[in-house]
């Protein structure tokens, strides 16, 4: 590679002397490149030469395609270069590349052949200066913020007493044995729904984000904790990703977020509607105390009762004050007396009124009586009562005749029966009767030898020949 360089760039030969044309040397033979072979040859150089470089600048013309690659340029006062960085290496990024900021960038140094430009296969990627979770920090704040969900009209208030508290953290941490240690001291008649999810570590933040969204759809949910113990800025940067925000934001219930300790900020603690130091302060946040409660109760209880006081000494005042003029002497006796009359024509007027009353009443049963006489329902009673009585007459003499008929009826069968025939013939019998069975047979003499008789037994008949007959 470097040979051909250098015999591209070497001047040209210089025309042969007199005596070279005596004896000219033999013609060298002509290697030919295609441009592909020269530069995939290029290729090979720079790629075996730059494996792992790294390089400092300004990005330019930053955008992320539809096939998720970010494509830039990297410049500076002398030159620029142009690279790319694929979308798998580009997830791992914490903050958005842009126009305008510094970077350094590491990376194998590459041709594009369509182009024949070299440019800068970008694997990692930081900003120059400013940590790279710091930037994403202040670029996702500074989003967040112009979209006003920073802003404190959006704010909601804490319940006095919630019912039913959401926790959204991990139960293998303090944070959790904090709260509940706290929640069980002041306000031991609060419910507790505790969502548990990872707080640390890749995709923690999409498992907060759901965990949010979930516990919200739990019935009577009053008020959310989120957050976690302290820890280092890595630990607790699930806290200051987006998804972690975007599902504060949208939440239906009050959230207070309780991450680390009292100089951690997160974004969290910017969108949540109140930010608690550590989570045991979120929980003491979250439930007024009960002894505070009914002090204020007592405060309010004692204001009252001196105002109350404060009024009746005033009207007390007022009265003494109008009592002690002489256009008021003689006064309570005055008073005294039209009580007196007023007493007496309350009674007279009580008297009459129960006179007139118990006159009303006597005349309204009265009527009630006479009513009474011609009330249909009444009426229909009665005959629905000798209808029912009638009935169960009727009943009871059809069941008694049933029952005489059915004795009248087994009497005279068992006599039917000792009287029938049949019934001599089960006992042994037998009936003969003539040929053609028109006349019963009572003696030996009514038939002749070699006639036929018939003879009817219990079960069957028989058919016989007279042999003889005595």
């Amino acid at each position: 590679m470097r040979d051909i360089a250098r015999r591209a760039q070497a001047p040209p030969p210089e025309p042969a002397s007199p005596v070279d044309l005596e004896a000219p040397p033999p013609p060298a033979r002509r290697r030919v490149l295609s441009v592909g072979d020269l530069t995939a040859a290029i290729r090979d150089q720079l790629e075996s030469e730059f494996v792992n470089v790294w390089v400092e600048g300004e990005l330019s013309n930053a955008k992320v395609w539809n096939n998720g690659h970010l494509y830039f340029t990297l410049k500076d006062e002398r030159a620029a270069l142009k690279g790319i960085m694929f979308r798998t290496q580009l997830r791992y990024l914490r903050f958005k590349p842009t126009d305008g900021l510094r970077v350094i960038a590491r990376g194998r140094i590459t041709i594009y052949d369509p182009k024949g430009e070299y440019q800068i296969t970008c694997e990692h990627m930081e900003p120059q200066g400013l940590g790279e979770l710091q930037l994403a920090y202040e670029q996702l704040k500074k989003t967040l913020q112009a979209e006003g969900l920073f802003d404190e009209s959006r704010k909601r208030a804490l319940p006095a007493f919630p019912r039913k508290i959401g926790i959204v953290t991990s139960l293998d941490g303090a944070a959790i044995r904090d709260m509940l240690k706290v929640l069980g001291r002041r306000y031991r008649n609060a419910h507790i729904v505790i969502r548990s999810t990872r707080v640390q570590g890749d995709g923690s933040a999409a498992d907060i984000a759901q965990a949010i969204r979930a516990i919200q759809r739990v019935p009577g949910v009053d008020v959310l904790i989120v957050g976690r113990g302290g820890g280092s800025i890595e630990d607790l940067w699930a806290f200051n990703e987006e998804p972690v925000a975007r599902a504060i934001a949208t939440c239906t219930v009050p959230v207070i977020s309780a991450v680390g300790h009292e100089t951690d900020v997160t974004i969290a603690d910017f969108v949540a509607d109140r930010r608690a130091p550590t989570p045991s302060a979120a929980a003491e946040i979250v439930v007024s105390s009960r002894d505070e409660f009914c002090q204020r109760i007592d405060r309010l209880h004692d204001r009252l009762d001196a105002a109350m006081w404060d009024i009746v000494q005033t009207l007390s005042r007022r009265v003494h004050m109008l009592g002690s003029r002489p256009a008021f002497a003689g006064f309570p006796t005055r008073l005294a007396l039209r009580d007196r009359d007023v007493t007496e024509l309350t009674h007279r007027l009580t008297m009459q009124m129960r006179a007139r009353l118990g006159a009303r009443e006597r005349q309204t049963l009265a009527l009630r009586r006479q009513l009474d006489q011609f009330d249909l329902g009444r009426r229909l009673a009665t005959i629905h009562t000798r209808l029912a009585t009638a009935d169960a007459r009727l009943a009871t003499a059809v069941h008694r005749g049933r029952d005489r008929a059915e004795a009248r009826l087994r009497e005279r069968a068992a006599r039917l029966e000792s009287l029938s025939p049949l019934a001599v013939l089960g006992r042994g019998y037998a009936v003969a009767w003539n040929a053609d069975r028109t006349r019963a047979l009572r003696a030996a003499s009514d038939v002749n030898p070699g006639d036929r008789i018939r003879v009817t037994l219990a079960d069957g008949e028989l058919d016989c020949d007279v042999r003889k007959n005595r």
